[in-house]
């Protein structure tokens, strides 16, 4: 759909696409969040509860606000597992781990996700989508922090 925004088309479904993976992504990395949420055990079970709980709760705020942005680009965001699992970089936890294991994998999808993020941020800057690339920016500086958070507890 043309929504008339002053982004060419072609460069309109480029974002898209990159939001699509985006969004696929933090959903994995959110339901991956939450089942380390529930299945945490150990001395700082609460700590990491907590910490898990928030990091969740942002990561859904970030999901929605990423369908969202691709709805204003005039597509619709895709909403199936199946799809979610398709056009992530990440991958799914089939393992249930321990808590250490829990956030060094946490910390290296949040590296791969920041990586990715910076991508479509150079390849967005190239385009007319000012408010996409602003955007991802944004996202990218919570995931950084999300990231740091994470990194102090390998240390």
């Amino acid at each position: 759909m043309d929504t008339k925004l002053g982004i060419p088309q072609k460069e309109m479904k480029t974002s898209v696409k990159n939001l699509t993976v985006v969004l696929a992504s933090e959903m994995v990395l959110y339901v991956k969040t939450r089942k380390f949420h529930w299945n945490v055990a150990g001395s700082s079970f609460m700590e990491m509860h907590k910490l898990f709980e928030a990091q969740y709760n942002e990561l859904e705020l970030v999901i929605d606000e990423v369908a969202e942005r691709i709805g204003k680009l005039g597509e619709k965001a895709i909403g199936t597992m199946e799809e979610f699992n398709k056009h992530s970089v990440l991958k799914e936890s089939t393992k249930y781990e321990e808590k250490e294991a829990m956030i060094k994998e946490l910390l290296s999808d949040y590296q791969s996700l920041i990586s990715k993020i910076r991508e479509f941020i150079k390849e967005v800057d190239e385009t007319d989508d000012f408010g996409t690339a602003d955007f991802l920016t944004g996202i990218l500086r919570k995931h950084e922090s999300q990231a740091w958070i994470l990194r102090r507890y390998n240390h």
